[in-house]
């Protein structure tokens, strides 16, 4: 691409992104004077550690972290991960969704029973196979609280158990975790302007869609033994600012080019900034972070990565945030070393702390989010032995108003049923919607691009896209509860490319959250 083209292609996107914010700004009534609107539910984030046996006696453990908020007193129910952190397996990862149940037995103790479903795989043989995909994971445990912290033992049987799946154990393990609340508005109050010093929904004020490369050190292998290549990857993060310059965030990304279909890292970040010469609108700094990574026949040994490196952040005039960063980053125990460089963009959600951490009490406009489980049936996918069948996916799909018409998509899932277990996909995009018929539907159709691969499937590089047109249905308390359903096209996007129908019925959750 010649560099005239980059510019006029930044450019679009730039204008593209502060025309999208400046439908999202625009005020549709005043500022409600009462807080009233505003409406809070218990809410937990939770972390364990589970220890499996593989059917080759190799020992692992899984390491998830669930975000969980109470639908009634006794049940919540929420996004879940789960990615290897210990043995020889980087690269095992699943994304699902918990519903758990507790029962008080004291003043600072309580048991809980939850059962987990999700989707994902990772390194396999014709000993350690993981089958459709699906995983199943029942758990029973008991825990003491410390204020808003609590910690204790739990019982799990875990188990991928479709197709040929032989990966199952019944284990001890941990979990800590910390009460907090979900902070949220109605979905009827979408569009109004409201006045709140606190930040509503997924808490986040920024989320990023990013595009990169890591360029391995000399001496780096692939599990295979080969020389490891160059992996161009794409993702996203979302961001929540301390203050002006420091931050911390979520990222995810997965390898979109370089023949490593299938690698895929799940990290937790955190960085600091300072404005350049007095400017505060272009600005330098750090960033580190840790997590989970693999697949692609990359050697990470357990699966821990660590990174960092500096950093460039231009706040642009029309809204949204222009990202550079690059730095090293490796493996803890495979032999997989890189350097990297990544660009982003970052488009405001929330701005929930102003300069120094003081409370923003800005006014802003409600906007509708809404989590989705989704299952998607793709017909006669191609695999690399030629082969061609049904599979079927579990996905979390997380959409969020733009503006009356537009909005945001992003989702990640697995193959979960079919014989493509540890195939995963993470893709972003956006959407047109219109307004309900009268006792009818809401219509809509969106687009996504991103990276997938891995559990055999034919795609080169590991881009891939997918559009859908679909129709939605609202009921519920104050219209929280979705079902849609829909129908497009996925799509791999390089070398020999294939292209499939598909059918999705997805059901969500909605909510309300600022945009200032």
């Amino acid at each position: 691409m010649k560099p005239k083209d980059r510019y006029c292609l930044v450019s679009s996107l730039l204008a593209l992104a502060g025309a999208a914010q400046a439908q999202t700004e625009a005020p549709t009534e005043s500022v409600l004077p009462r807080p009233g609107f505003l409406q809070a539910q218990p809410a937990a984030i939770e972390v364990n550690w589970t220890p499996l046996k593989l059917p080759t006696n190799e020992r692992i453990a899984l390491l998830g972290a669930s975000y969980l908020v109470a639908m009634n007193e006794d049940w919540g129910i929420g996004p879940s991960f789960y990615g290897a952190a210990k043995g020889n397996f980087g690269g095992i990862f699943t994304v699902g969704f918990t519903a758990q149940r507790r029962w008080r037995l004291g003043n600072d103790l309580h048991a809980a029973a939850g059962v987990y479903a999700g989707a994902g795989g990772g390194l396999s043989s014709d000993k350690v196979r993981f089958g459709g995909g699906l995983m199943l994971r029942p758990e029973l445990s008991l825990r003491r609280e410390f204020g808003n912290w609590y910690s204790g033992v739990s019982l799990a049987h875990t188990t991928f158990p479709n197709g040929r799946g032989n990966v199952k154990d019944t284990t001890l393990g941990f979990v800590l975790g910390y009460s907090d609340g979900f902070v949220s508005y109605a979905p009827t109050e979408s569009g109004r302007r409201v006045e709140t010093l606190r930040r509503s929904g997924l808490g986040f004020d920024e989320v990023s869609l990013s595009v990169g490369s890591y360029s391995p050190r000399s001496g780096a292998k692939n599990r295979g033994g080969s020389p490891a290549r160059r992996v161009g990857k794409a993702g996203g993060m979302l961001r929540q600012y301390v203050t002006e310059g420091a931050w911390w965030g979520l990222e995810a990304a997965g390898a979109a080019q370089g023949g490593a279909d299938g690698y895929m890292e799940v990290l937790l970040g955190l960085g600091q900034d300072y404005g350049l010469g007095g400017n505060q609108k272009l600005r330098a700094g750090w960033h580190v972070a840790t997590g989970l990574g693999g697949g692609g026949d990359i050697d990470t040994g357990n699966g821990w990565l660590v990174k960092g490196g500096p950093t460039l952040r231009w706040k642009t005039p029309w809204g949204p945030s222009l990202h550079l960063d690059a730095g090293v980053m490796g493996s803890l125990t495979g032999s997989f070393k890189s350097t990297y460089a990544r660009v982003s963009l970052g488009l405001p959600l929330d701005q929930g702390s102003g300069v120094f951490g003081q409370p923003n009490d800005a006014p802003g406009v409600v906007r509708t989010q809404t989590v989705y489980a989704s299952l998607q049936r793709l017909s006669k996918v191609r695999f690399k032995d030629g082969r061609q069948e049904n599979v079927g996916h579990l996905a979390m799909v997380l959409t969020r108003d733009l503006g009356s018409n537009l909005y945001g998509v992003a989702q990640a899932g697995s193959a979960a049923f079919g014989s493509a277990g540890a195939y995963s996909f993470g893709l972003f995009g956006l959407g047109v919607q219109g307004k309900p018929w009268a006792r009818g539907p809401k219509i809509g159709a969106e687009m996504m691009v991103g990276a997938a691969g891995g559990g055999g499937v034919a795609i080169s590089g590991g881009a891939a896209a997918q559009a859908e047109a679909w129709a939605q249905w609202e009921f519920g308390a104050q219209d929280r509860i979705r079902l849609r359903t829909g129908v497009g096209q996925w799509r791999s996007l390089r070398g020999q490319t294939q292209s499939t129908p598909l059918v999705n019925v997805s059901l969500g959750y909605a909510f309300g959250a600022v945009t200032r």
